[in-house]
């Protein structure tokens, strides 16, 4: 009878799509695991998750099989056996599996029966729910293989023990969001309370488009203890020492990695998604404009932590109405981080569409359509420089923003992603006074400040119109974005947000805007799922929309 185990956790950084380097990723972790009697990997690591619509197609699922017999026959040294994940056929049917590799051979299969179909996620449409599972031996040892989803639930867990499991095993495909990792402990513990065994959690470490992943692997013995926490934002592999007495294993504790604050967390998830969108589509660096502003201020500092300074250009676009205040922020700025910065005045693009439009505009007031010819006039600079130099554009719109419609499409909605979609304008006044005190662990960017005091303390500003501030068209920040979370992420009507506290016209006001605003979010860029409702994914509501909350009809 066996009574011990090295059992390796290997938190890596899969493609989506790349069967090929997810193979030599996953046979590096084993590598690296020198020692270890098993080496687990996350859920779908052989294709990537999530692998969306290429699982409808035969020769993906043809490499997929080829990847794992070349990672199966690597098991037929001396070394670990490997348990990952992939899409895999049988009798016609498609499951998201666990497979065990040993012996040089696939040598047990363990289907996901909960098949998530909420928020970001839909595998019931590509994957078929398997059987309730059974535990899979490996030496002598009863693995209880639970995949992700069926964690979060009793019934996967309850078949296992009931059916002899020793040793609850979870590989994970779990995206970050703000309170992920309090949700993954609190139902891993109830499984370890319910069961009476201990459980490992591997977690892969990743951004793929609008998700991210931040790893954050551990291990509860049966006492629910935490006996190993992998850090969050890194790729490793960590070995963990299991022995048996009697008929309890129990993981030798480790000393834990330290949490991480919400900010920190939030700015390593930007800097985690744009760095893996930028590298895994192969772009050579970003450009953006830099305004003088807090958000372009912010996205610059971000790219600079996620590609280094150097691959970073940022652009000044002045009008007529910007201010030498900006123009003087946006050079602190870029000096700040070490950043390349051009200057390209919009003013003759302004005065040509201008003459361009006078006959058709003579007779009519100005108005936000000349102020969006500004904004589109840097967009449409951004995607020359983009084209003829290849850099992705960098949009620097936020949450707060995008929720209002408070952007131009065409103009600073322009780029290939935006960072900052997911991050309300509070919280990016907060990460960017953390930005300023912390370089953030990873970080490519400088040490220190990486904006002066002044782009954080201003009032922010368009600067399409003389003496023009935000709050000329939007409530007080502090108030939009307590309204907009209780609209979004708590889902609660007008009346349910104004009873918080909010002025309720101002509620009506901004339910007006978040709603009227939907067909700008769909032709927006991509950006980092950072809260629990992010647009996108999360966030399916029609553009052609006549419901009106609360009855309030005087809203259409």
């Amino acid at each position: 009878m066996t009574d011990s185990l090295t059992i390796a956790l290997a938190q890596i950084n899969p493609t989506v799509g790349d069967v090929d380097g997810n193979v030599a990723r996953i046979a590096e972790a084993r590598a690296a695991a020198k020692g270890a009697d098993l080496v687990v990997a996350p859920e779908l690591c052989v294709s990537g998750y999530p692998p969306e619509d290429l699982v409808y197609r035969e020769s993906f699922l043809d490499t997929v099989k080829a990847g794992v017999d070349k990672l199966a026959a690597l098991t037929g040294d001396n070394g670990p056996a490997l348990l990952i994940g992939a899409p895999w056929r049988d009798n016609g049917q498609t499951f998201n599996a666990a497979l065990l590799l040993d012996g040089g051979k696939i040598a047990g299969i363990r289907f996901k029966h909960h098949l998530p179909n909420y928020g970001v996620f839909d595998e019931a449409r590509v994957f078929t729910p398997g059987p309730a599972p059974g535990p899979m031996v490996f030496r002598d040892v009863r693995l209880g293989v639970m995949v992700c989803e069926d964690m979060w639930f009793e019934d996967v867990a309850e078949t296992l023990a009931e059916s002899g499991a020793e040793l609850l095993i979870v590989p994970n495909g779990s995206p970050f969001e703000l309170d992920k990792p309090d949700f993954r402990l609190n139902h891993a513990v109830a499984r370890v309370t319910e069961t009476g065994l201990p459980l490992i959690y591997v977690n892969q470490m990743s951004g793929q488009d609008d998700l991210v992943f931040d790893g954050s692997s551990f291990v509860l013995n049966a006492d629910r203890s935490l006996a190993v926490q992998m850090p969050a934002w890194t790729t490793t592999v960590t070995l963990t020492t299991w022995t048996r007495t009697g008929k309890t294993w129990t993981c030798a504790p480790q000393p834990l990695a330290a949490p991480l604050d919400r900010l920190e967390n939030v700015y390593q998830a930007m800097v985690l998604g744009l760095r893996d969108y930028v590298t895994k589509n192969r772009f050579p660096g970003v450009v953006l404009g830099l305004s003088g502003g807090i958000d372009s201020a912010l996205a610059a500092a971000v790219a600079a932590d996620a590609l280094g300074p150097e691959k970073v250009h940022c652009v000044m676009m002045p009008s007529p109405y910007t201010s030498q205040e900006s123009l003087d922020d946006a050079a602190a700025v870029a000096k700040f981080l070490g950043v390349k910065l051009d200057t390209v005045s919009i003013a003759p693009a302004m005065n040509a569409y201008y003459a361009m439009l006078r006959p058709l505009f003579t007779g009519v007031q100005a108005d936000i359509t000349e102020e969006n010819i500004q904004s589109r006039a840097r967009g449409m600079t951004l995607m020359a420089l983009s084209n003829k130099f290849g850099k992705m554009v960098l949009s620097t719109g936020n949450k707060s923003e995008m929720s209002t419609g408070y952007a131009t499409l065409y103009g600073d909605m322009c780029g290939g992603y935006a960072v900052l979609k997911d991050v309300y304008k509070t919280t990016v006044f907060a990460v960017c006074r953390w930005r300023n005190a912390h370089k953030p662990a990873g970080g490519l960017g400088p040490t220190g400040p990486v904006m002066p005091e002044n782009v954080i303390t201003k009032p922010p500003t368009a600067e399409l119109k003389p003496n023009q501030k935000d709050q000329d068209t939007l409530p007080p920040y502090e108030d939009l974005d307590g309204i907009l979370k209780g609209l979004i992420e708590g889902q609660l009507g007008i009346a349910a947000v104004a009873a918080k506290g909010y002025d309720e016209a101002t509620v009506r006001r901004v339910y007006r805007m978040l709603k009227n605003a939907e067909y700008k979010r769909r032709q927006a860029p991509p950006g980092v799922k950072i809260t629990h409702i992010a647009f996108g994914r999360d966030y399916r509501y029609p553009i052609t929309n006549g419901f009106n909350d609360n009855a309030f009809n005087d809203l259409a």
